[in-house]
């Protein structure tokens, strides 16, 4: 079975939270390989939190994670995946305004 391997993109996330993975496919898992935020602020060094959402309930995957100015976090390395369910989604906020882009690397459909 061929792998679709895919890619979400979030810009400018702030105060509010965003969805940087919305819901996994219906009936299939998905397994993200790759999370990667970055402060884009000129000034400030941020705090993140992630967190999968599964039937309104939150999973953090990181709570007040430090960004310095220009630096960036991976939060997937060394071959790790996480795993989605089907209607899953990953969420993204920052105490920043306009402080945070995300990109979140994923196959889509790894089974069902």
């Amino acid at each position: 079975m061929a792998q679709n391997f895919r890619n979400y993109l979030t810009r400018n996330t702030g105060a509010s939270p965003v969805d940087i993975l919305p819901e996994a496919s219906v009936d299939s898992y998905d397994a993200v390989i790759g999370i990667r935020l970055v402060n884009i602020h000129a000034s400030t060094d941020i705090e993140v939190d992630v967190y999968i959402v599964r039937s309104a309930t939150n999973y953090y995957l990181i709570k007040s994670a430090p960004i310095p100015v220009g630096g960036s976090l991976e939060l997937i390395d060394g071959g790790s995946k996480i795993v989605l369910h089907d209607n899953d989604k990953i969420v993204a906020v920052s105490d920043t305004a306009s402080s945070l882009d995300a990109v979140v690397s994923y196959i889509d459909a790894i089974s069902t």
